[in-house]
């Protein structure tokens, strides 16, 4: 099954939140495959990348975030691991992981557990190439201002909330899909 067809089982068409979903989707994966040409040093699996970049953010019907349509009872926060329960259920657990996985730069088990994060206790960290080039091109953009691409600067003052580790995770992978 395509990404779409997945999509379309989730999200009735014609609607603001599925516009949302696929406005954002197709720009994290269009960001993600130019890089991904950039480097054929990395090998890396370039469908599966189309794939789960498309359907990284499947999960967020299920939260509560009003400014992108969502009307769940979850926090948002909890949108990957959602996602990665509904790609799980469709057969796809390598795409799955990459819902799990991108939430912020990732969430170990460190920080869910000091921050008290409502979501399972166990790392949730991107491990393969692919999953932290998807979680990387997802820094770049927003579902609330979705046709603007975000700075290096911009991103790294987002996630400098969540505290130094995630910059410096982010600057590595300036450095390794950029540099």
């Amino acid at each position: 099954m395509i990404p779409v067809e997945i999509i379309k089982k989730y999200y009735r068409e014609g609607t603001e939140l599925y516009r949302i979903l696929l406005e954002h989707s197709f720009s994290v994966a269009d960001k993600s495959l130019s890089i991904a040409q950039m480097h054929p040093e990395l090998n890396l699996d370039i469908a599966f990348i189309y794939e789960a970049a498309m359907l990284h953010d499947i999960g967020i019907f299920k939260t509560n975030a009003p400014d992108v349509h969502c009307c769940g009872e979850f926090p948002y926060i909890c949108h990957g691991y959602l996602g990665s329960d509904i790609l799980k259920a469709e057969g796809l657990p390598r795409h799955a992981l990459v819902c799990e996985r991108h939430t912020g730069t990732g969430l170990s088990l460190e920080t869910i557990i000091k921050n008290n994060l409502p979501v399972p206790k166990r790392d949730m960290v991107p491990e393969s190439m692919e999953e932290q080039l998807i979680c990387f091109s997802d820094k770049f953009f927003s579902k609330t201002n979705p046709e603007k691409e975000k700075t290096i600067d911009k991103i790294k003052k987002n996630l400098a909330k969540h505290g130094e580790d995630s910059v410096k995770k982010f600057d590595n992978w300036c450095k390794l899909f950029l540099g």
